[in-house]
């Protein structure tokens, strides 16, 4: 059981800097295409909070969903188990990016 637990943890963590990574490139390169004349304003931060909302859906479901179904199921110390290895591995990730930036740039 623990190596399924660590496979979904790695599993989460992994699609959650996969699902940041998407839309860093989103923000990244779609104003780039677009004309900055400043005609649609006040789309902007509709759209950034709309972005914000469905982002923070995304991830929580990806880092919580599991645990919370295990949780209701009575299978609590999987289920914190997962929890606990998914934010370890994916603070790893987060740590390993950070110093790739360092040390690269």
């Amino acid at each position: 059981m623990k190596n399924l637990i660590i496979k979904n943890a790695f599993m989460n963590a992994v699609m959650t800097i996969g699902y940041i990574v998407i839309v860093s490139l989103f923000l990244f390169y779609v104003p780039k295409s677009f004309d900055s004349a400043g005609d649609n304003v006040i789309l902007v931060p509709i759209l950034m909070l709309s972005l914000l909302v469905f982002s923070v859906a995304i991830v929580g479901v990806s880092i919580f969903g599991r645990p919370i179904i295990w949780y209701l199921d009575g299978k609590r110390t999987e289920a914190v188990h997962l929890l606990a290895y998914t934010l370890g591995i994916f603070f790893i990730i987060a740590i390993l990016l950070f110093l790739t930036l360092f040390f690269i740039l």
